[in-house]
């Protein structure tokens, strides 16, 4: 099974800084992704880390990669709601590139 891993930089975990956010969120995603055999995909080679972090950018890479892949993993929709409610076409057209979209678990959040 392969997938790809999203990561949100911009909210940050209650009590936790932007940086140990991004840690953690990371973590527990690659944890996943170990735990249920699912092989992380890269799609740019130019790309810096193993995971996206700008969900335009990935819909971009999937589009020209013409791919279509067994999960986006994502560590919780309440991570990600502000783009989900701000574009949610684009969600929709980057879910279905995909079999399934997979969640670790729903953090608090501050904005």
């Amino acid at each position: 099974m392969k997938g790809i891993y999203l990561i949100n930089e911009r909210p940050v975990l209650t009590g936790l800084s932007r940086e140990e956010s991004i840690l953690m969120q990371e973590t527990e995603l690659k944890l996943f992704l170990n735990s249920h055999n699912i092989e992380a995909v890269t799609l740019n080679s130019y790309q810096l880390n193993s995971y996206y972090t700008i969900p335009h950018a990935l819909l971009y890479d999937l589009r020209l990669n013409r791919v279509e892949l067994d999960y986006l993993i994502i560590h919780s929709y309440e991570i990600w709601e502000d783009f989900i409610f701000s574009y949610p076409a684009r969600w929709l057209i980057l879910k279905s590139y995909f079999r399934s979209v997979l969640t670790v678990e729903t953090p608090s959040i501050v904005h």
